[in-house]
């Protein structure tokens, strides 16, 4: 499955469809792992909320890592009478276009998805992803508990201090307040557009920008992918 996905992603390059910017991704140095990280054998359920641009990628990336069970859309950051796409996409709401991460800490932990999280998406880009500009495509880690706080902000202390990035990371870290699903339509996007589903009407966005991203992941982190469809 790895090899296809990224044999996929050249085949893509060579036609023109993949910026540069998706490639230097693919290629990138894997990231250190955290030095603080949880220890939560014993538990079996944790939610974590992450943004890093549109959610149609990013979703699609935790869906394949073992020990998550589920990745949805939404909206996180605002209130929940604008937490819906078209008012969303003003810029004007707060909220930002996130994925809550369902996941067994006995099986990864949420300093091994912060890992994935920052290889993903560029974390020094502020207020934009890719083609997308606007508040709602900020970086921002939303934790659910005081670890998840602890953890976040000493990653991205680490990686500043290591250079990891040419430039500072803007990734903002603050408390979840709540989690608005988003429409169903925005569920599992990057598989409907991959199996060429009336549901998919951007099939020229996911091919250029979240391929990519699950490629880079698959690429970077052999031993957490759980497989799938894509």
């Amino acid at each position: 499955m790895q090899e296809t996905t990224k044999s996929l992603i050249q085949i893509l390059f060579k036609a023109g469809f993949i910026g540069a910017a998706a490639t230097a991704m693919l290629c990138a140095a894997n990231l250190p792992n955290p030095a603080l990280d949880e220890n939560k054998a014993e538990v079996k359920s944790e939610t974590a909320v992450f943004a890093g641009g549109c959610f149609w990628g990013i979703e699609a990336v935790f869906d394949q890592v073992k020990g998550v069970s589920d990745a949805v859309s939404g909206y996180a950051g605002g209130a929940k009478g604008t937490a819906h796409y078209d008012i969303v996409a003003t810029g004007t709401t707060g909220h930002a276009e996130s994925v809550q991460v369902t996941f067994d800490p006995s099986q990864i932990s949420y300093g091994q998805l912060l890992k994935i999280y920052f290889s993903v998406h560029d974390p020094t880009e502020l207020n934009r992803q890719d083609p997308d500009e606007g508040t709602q495509y900020r970086s921002e880690i939303f934790y659910t508990t005081p670890e998840q706080k602890s953890i976040a902000e000493a990653y991205i202390r680490q990686l500043g201090a290591a250079k990891v990035f040419s430039r500072a990371i803007v990734t903002k870290v603050a408390p979840l307040q709540a989690f608005y699903r988003a429409e169903d339509y925005h569920q599992d996007y990057v598989l409907h557009c991959t199996q060429n589903s009336p549901l998919c009407n951007n099939k020229g966005y996911v091919y250029r920008y979240d391929l990519p991203k699950v490629a880079n992941f698959r690429q970077q982190f052999p031993d957490v992918v759980k497989g799938g469809n894509l």
